[in-house]
């Protein structure tokens, strides 16, 4: 780690904490040429590869803008795909793997987008599942509705708005 003040190549930690919910490190730093003190964060990479074998880092703004789509005109906030962009995140994290496939990715995302709009989460699985005709809309919309009777997912709209 270079110093930002001289460009040492070198500095020594001096303190080391917890971040963001226990996702970061944050060392503090001090260059032994000039005596300053500098900070750094350190995460855990996590690379999506992309369907030309590509890898790329996971950003929480690529999830939010393809949902943002799918919740074109739909009563879903900034706050709401945020929230949904950490929760998929999270969800990949806890999997232990460095490395995912950017459909992986989408697949992901149905869970949490389904509890928080379902006309959103139709959209989106249309895409992600290759839904091909009316019939695989109708069996997602019986699922949707099996899953609603049974409680583990709240009917669009409920949310309170």
């Amino acid at each position: 780690m270079y110093c930002p003040f001289c460009r040492n190549a070198d500095s020594r930690v001096v303190d080391s904490r917890l971040a963001e919910d226990g996702s970061a490190i944050r060392r503090r730093r001090q260059c032994p040429e000039c005596g300053r003190r500098f900070s750094t964060v350190e995460t855990t990479s996590l690379s999506v590869i992309k369907r030309s074998g590509v890898g790329e880092p996971f950003s929480r703004g690529k999830v939010i803008n393809g949902v943002r789509k799918a919740c074109q005109g739909r009563p879903v906030s900034e706050d709401d795909l945020a929230m949904l962009a950490q929760e998929v995140e999270e969800s990949i994290r806890a999997s232990g793997v460095a490395e995912i496939d950017a459909h992986e990715v989408g697949l992901a995302i149905l869970k949490p987008l389904q509890k928080l709009d379902q006309v959103a989460y139709l959209r989106f699985a249309s895409v992600y599942q290759a839904f091909e005709s009316l019939e695989d809309f109708e069996a997602a919309i019986a699922v949707l509705r099996q899953d609603s009777l049974h409680g583990s997912s709240a009917p669009a709209g409920s949310r309170g708005r």
